[in-house]
């Protein structure tokens, strides 16, 4: 939805921002402290396609709280917003440094060469080729056909609970409207497949055939997925032998290191034991302050498998940052 958005405005609205880091920095940070991991996927979309920067990136990745934002909402609602508007701040000032830091240093990534490359006027006109992705011919090619089928079929499963896990659609005669419930959030990601089979419908052959089918499906989704479904069964094994919670001691300056260490973990779950352990009241503030900001939940998974030298990178700053914010409220505390 980005890419065609994107390539429908000719980069017109993330050019605005091209050159300027700041707006860069608050709108990543807008994208990761939504809850969940669909703004973090984004941003990093917009990071791959050398629309923001590393220091925006740096910005999302604080700012994302993963999957344990709707756990926070859920049991401290309160808390949990104040946290989000903290992390917010945090982002942008520490994503508008990291840019800073990089240029005063001369450090430099792939990415953020090529994003200084399509500033220039002389890359300029590149727009007007990505912008022929959106216009040509559009015809019912099996390609289309296959590909809005499949989003549309996937949207009535999210409709019809299919996918559910045992808390499935809510019971008829009780009127209970939890937004941040399992059934909302799959009506939400249904309304966004409708969305997105209605764009397939009005994009060209070109943009089908070439943008999501040999780049998107061809080039990433199989590197992604691999990376992804790894990880997550090498979790999933390792969680059957070692319990976390154990690790926990009653010691805070070392359950902020252990904090910051499993937040390098690019998945949402282990994290929660310090949402728990600060919801019960058995860990202070700057242990869960430290697990945000060095967690991003599922979000760099696919950073991780196209830039493994931006993921180390952003990572290493995250967790100085969160050290340094841990410790640093410890002393308050």
């Amino acid at each position: 939805m980005i890419e065609s958005f994107n390539l429908e405005k000719h980069n017109g609205f993330f050019e605005k921002a091209r050159n300027n880091s700041l707006k860069q920095v608050i709108l990543a940070a807008l994208l990761g402290s939504i809850p969940g991991c669909i703004g973090g996927f984004a941003a990093v979309s917009l990071y791959s396609g050398r629309l923001i920067g590393f220091g925006a990136l740096v910005a999302m990745m604080i700012a994302s709280c993963g999957d344990e934002a709707f756990v926070m909402l859920a049991m401290m609602p309160d808390k949990a917003l104040w946290i989000f508007a903290l992390l917010f701040a945090l982002a942008v000032f520490f994503g508008t440094a990291t840019d800073f830091v990089m240029k005063r240093y001369g450090i430099r990534l792939k990415a953020t060469d090529a994003l200084q490359e399509a500033g220039r006027p002389e890359t300029v006109s590149d727009s007007s080729h990505e912008a022929g992705m959106t216009e040509g011919k559009r015809s019912l090619t099996w390609q289309r056909v296959v590909l809005t089928a499949t989003i549309l079929l996937f949207a009535v499963a999210l409709t019809c609970g299919w996918l559910e896990h045992d808390h499935g659609v809510p019971e008829s005669g009780s009127l209970q409207i939890n937004l941040l419930s399992e059934w909302w959030m799959n009506l939400v990601f249904a309304v966004l497949c409708v969305i997105m089979a209605i764009i397939l419908c009005f994009r060209s052959d070109r943009f089908i055939s070439e943008t999501l089918c040999r780049h998107v499906l061809r080039g990433h989704l199989p590197v992604i997925f691999a990376w992804t479904f790894c990880i997550l069964f090498l979790i999933g094994i390792l969680s059957g032998y070692i319990d976390i919670s154990r690790w926990v001691s009653d010691n805070p300056a070392l359950m902020v290191l252990l904090a910051v260490l499993i937040g390098i973990i690019p998945e949402s779950g282990p994290h929660l034991i310090f949402v728990s352990l600060y919801a019960g009241g058995l860990v202070p503030f700057p242990v869960l302050l430290a697990s945000c900001i060095s967690q991003d939940g599922h979000s760099a998974l696919p950073l991780l498998a196209e830039d493994k030298k931006s993921f180390a990178i952003a990572k290493l700053f995250k967790c100085i940052i969160a050290l340094a914010a841990g410790y640093g409220t410890l002393l308050l505390f």
